[in-house]
């Protein structure tokens, strides 16, 4: 790494420098200081030793003690008063602890979105000046300017809280986080083809988003109904409208038995203008396989208005402070109402008296969701967020969070057993808009699970 990364150093130090030396050079009636040659030798900084800092947010921070005793080259040309002296740096020596933090980690590679540099004490800097083509003494402050400068500014440019930052990725899409709302409007559907044998069918259209892993949405059953008409609205959370499809399912409702499928079809949400509604009427189809001459058959129709409404680019994340805070709720939002939105992140100490293979169960305003279980884990990781759209804001609610355990071994007494649950008020995340913290679990001896709410509105 180190020819490459002596090569980018180089670079970031140059466009460092020149500002810097451009502001300084007035004071020492300098006219110019200009790199001749900057390299950083052949010889890399060595580690003698590493901390690691463990944290409740989604980063890594490690504080490296390096100690570069290096074989630079650099030359730097500088004029004053008519003369032009070359002076070398030899015998450089640096001794730094860097901190450095990986933020925030993300479930894709290189699975952390940016880098973060900063200097927790001044290093020690030392170094020689050799003078090329002239005495040093013939140009009046010049030693002093260049030792004194140098050493200054390496040591307080990244001195903490000041930092470096180089990023990788954009942490929204690291995260594949709500980037917008899809607003439904089901009209209705036309000349739909009947499935009973006797009487009319009882249809209902199925709604959901591909590479979404949130529950279906269902209009009502218009029962007997060949032409329906229900004028029913969802909002469903997009997370990538370049790769996101709205799937459109008919389902003929049956009271006993398998409900069956009368006609389907897609919508790619890039096709869909934004913050425009758009009344679309599609036909009906078996399956999304081109070459399936079924396909060809009349299915009937279906008509929807989709208006795709992106959260405002100001309001996005660009780096990790801040994803500390909350993303606005698109325009159209009903008033005083939003997005609550929980991450499970992890637990501790969980212990079961028969078995431990534990999930996150959560219900909020009658509505559960479930992270996946993790078998033979005491400290599982679950790392699952799950969204919930909100008419008004949850000030008198709460969520009831229970780690559960489960197992599918035969003949024991106990399959199922609770490990330990919380109720978490809502009333200060929607005051604070975020929260991040762990919670001890109710009913048990040491567990804790770590919960992060989030309450998005459009003001």
């Amino acid at each position: 790494m180190w020819p490459y990364l002596d090569k980018a150093i180089c670079k970031t130090a140059k466009e460092i420098a020149k500002p810097i030396i451009a502001e300084e050079i007035p004071k020492y009636k300098i006219e110019s200081v200009e790199f001749e040659t900057l390299t950083l030798g052949s010889l890399p900084p060595t580690f003698q030793g590493m901390k690691v800092y463990v944290t409740d947010e989604k980063e890594l921070i490690m504080e490296p003690s390096i100690k570069w005793a290096g074989n630079p080259n650099v030359l730097v040309a500088v004029k004053a008063f008519g003369l032009k002296a070359t002076v070398q740096v030899v015998d450089l020596q640096v001794f730094a602890a860097p901190r450095i933090t990986l933020k925030p980690l993300v479930p894709s590679f290189p699975c952390f979105a940016q880098i973060n540099v900063s200097l927790m004490d001044k290093p020690y800097v030392d170094f020689g000046l050799k003078l090329i083509g002239a005495d040093l003494m013939s140009i009046p402050g010049l030693y002093r300017f260049v030792q004194e400068l140098i050493k200054d500014q390496v040591a307080n440019m990244y001195l903490w809280p000041k930092t470096l930052e180089v990023p990788i990725m954009d942490p929204a899409k690291a995260f594949n986080r709500p980037v917008g709302i899809l607003h439904v409007k089901v009209l209705r559907a036309m000349k739909l083809k009947k499935k009973d044998l006797l009487g009319a069918s009882d249809p209902y259209v199925k709604l959901k988003l591909t590479e979404n892993n949130l529950p279906s949405h269902k209009t009502s059953v218009k029962h007997k109904n060949l032409n329906p008409e229900w004028n029913e609205e969802f909002n469903i959370v997009v997370k990538d409208p370049q790769s996101q499809a709205l799937e459109l399912l008919v389902y003929d409702w049956e009271k006993v038995g398998k409900h069956e499928k009368m006609g389907m079809n897609v919508v790619p949400l890039k096709d869909l203008p934004k913050d425009e509604p758009k009344v679309l009427t599609v036909d009906l189809l078996k399956n999304m396989d081109l070459n399936d001459a079924q396909n060809e058959k009349q299915r009937g129709q279906l008509e929807v208005e989709l208006t795709y409404k992106p959260f405002k680019e100001e309001d996005m994340q660009k780096g990790f402070e801040e994803t500390l805070t909350v993303q606005k709720a698109p325009e159209g939002t009903p008033a005083g109402g939003g997005l609550l939105v929980i991450v499970v992140h992890e637990g501790q100490d969980l212990e079961g008296k028969h078995h431990c293979n534990p999930s996150a169960r959560l219900i909020f305003r009658g509505e559960e969701k479930r992270t996946k279980p993790l078998k033979k884990s005491r400290d599982p990781r679950w790392a699952e967020d799950f969204q919930f759209m909100c008419e008004e804001p949850p000030i008198n609610d709460k969520l009831h969070v229970e780690v559960v355990s489960t197992s599918s071994r035969m003949g024991l007494l106990h399959p199922k057993e609770s490990l330990g649950y919380v109720q978490i008020s809502l009333s200060d995340v929607v005051s604070n808009k975020r929260i991040n913290q762990k919670y001890h679990l109710i009913d048990s001896k040491n567990g804790q699970i770590q919960i992060e709410l989030q309450w998005r509105t459009a003001e």
